[in-house]
């Protein structure tokens, strides 16, 4: 039986067009990719991720057990502020990448990825310590995404909240919006600017359907998953499953600036101190076609004849209509203008490594 969230009942009316994610029941599409992928870098885009998961931290000893299970530095947050992390095993691959919510300095809210929820859990609860309790509040909790240039906009027609003095990975606590109580995050997954709104899972259909409405005049679109993972991957923002696993680690994936390894202890971090000394054996980077074909997730990556690596994501990008992909591959062909083939169906294809990300917010 898949898992659906809050506002599965009202895809339909939108057109949405469902598929099995990750066990879930979700919208790939609601008009089309393109045009979804469109509104969102010229106007706005709404996306339902509610079955992203979140987890409470609270207790005396908060801080230290989210120090101990995350590469980047907790301390450094304020009150109100979030920050992109990351978990990782002894052997420095990754076990999930997450946001750490900074409510109070006794307490906390981890979102994670809908296909590591149990894992996630599991990890956390293996390496609790006294003083720091786990709360899951994924099923309570419905999530929207306001994302694109006119969010702010669309947002500031439902409520008094001071958006316009509200930074990035900053968040407002007890929000009203069109008299919802929402947890307002400045931040999204598209490389846009945007907002993330946690509500009670019961408000989640108001919720949407106040903001359609605000948006329509501002070319508002309901968006998919097919669209929120050719936005991210232009904007060069990892995946996990694809970009970061258990097998790749977060300096792999060119996540330098999340881990602090002079932070003091976490768990990874002794493996990730001697990848980084020895020099890391190789590297994401970005790869566009010089020839026809698309590369897609898992296609080798070859130099000089010999395999150096694969695929993790690749597409045609709808903002500039180029093959290009993110490629996991050996660092000594990594420097940008390197030429490589990928292998099509058989066939090696020209290829070139070029810089990331493929789209930068203007």
């Amino acid at each position: 039986m898949l898992k659906r969230t809050p506002l599965y009942p009202i895809y339909a009316e939108h057109g949405g067009r469902v598929i099995d994610f990750g066990g879930w029941e979700l919208p790939v599409q609601f008009s089309s990719i393109q045009k979804e992928h469109d509104a969102v870098r010229q106007q706005a885009g709404l996306f339902d991720v509610s079955h992203m998961g979140e987890i409470l931290v609270e207790g005396p000893g908060a801080l230290q057990f989210l120090q101990k299970l995350t590469t980047n530095d907790v301390a450094k947050l304020a009150d109100g502020q979030c920050q992109y992390s990351l978990m990782c095993y002894p052997s420095g691959g990754v076990v999930d990448d997450l946001l750490v919510y900074k409510m109070a300095d006794t307490r906390y809210m981890l979102v994670v990825n809908a296909s590591n929820i149990e894992k996630d859990l599991a990890w956390l609860t293996e390496h609790a310590s006294d003083g720091a309790q786990l709360t899951n509040m994924s099923d309570q909790t419905a999530l929207l995404a306001l994302q694109g240039p006119m969010a702010e906009p669309i947002l500031s027609k439902l409520t008094d909240a001071p958006l316009s003095t509200l930074s990035s990975f900053h968040f407002l606590e007890d929000v009203s919006i069109a008299g919802i109580l929402t947890l307002l995050s400045r931040s999204g997954y598209t490389g846009e600017d945007g907002f993330e709104l946690y509500v009670s899972a019961k408000d989640a259909i108001p919720l949407w359907q106040k903001l359609l409405e605000a948006g329509e005049e501002h070319g508002l679109l309901p968006a998919g998953l097919g669209a929120r993972d050719t936005l991210r991957f232009e904007a060069r923002l990892p995946l996990y499953g694809q970009e970061l696993s258990a097998e790749i680690t977060p300096l792999e994936a060119g996540l330098h600036f999340f881990v602090k390894l002079n932070k003091g202890d976490f768990i990874g971090r002794d493996a990730l101190l001697e990848q980084k000394e020895k020099g890391l054996p190789r590297k994401l980077v970005g790869i566009e076609m010089q020839e026809r074909g698309i590369p897609r997730s898992h296609y080798k990556v070859y130099a000089d004849d010999k395999p150096i690596g694969e695929i993790t994501t690749g597409t045609q990008s709808p903002t500039y209509k180029r093959n290009v992909g993110l490629a996991l591959i050996d660092t000594a062909y990594t420097a940008p203008g390197t030429e490589v083939a990928v292998e099509i169906r058989g066939v090696q294809v020209k290829a070139v490594v070029v810089p990331t990300p493929f789209h930068k917010k203007k």
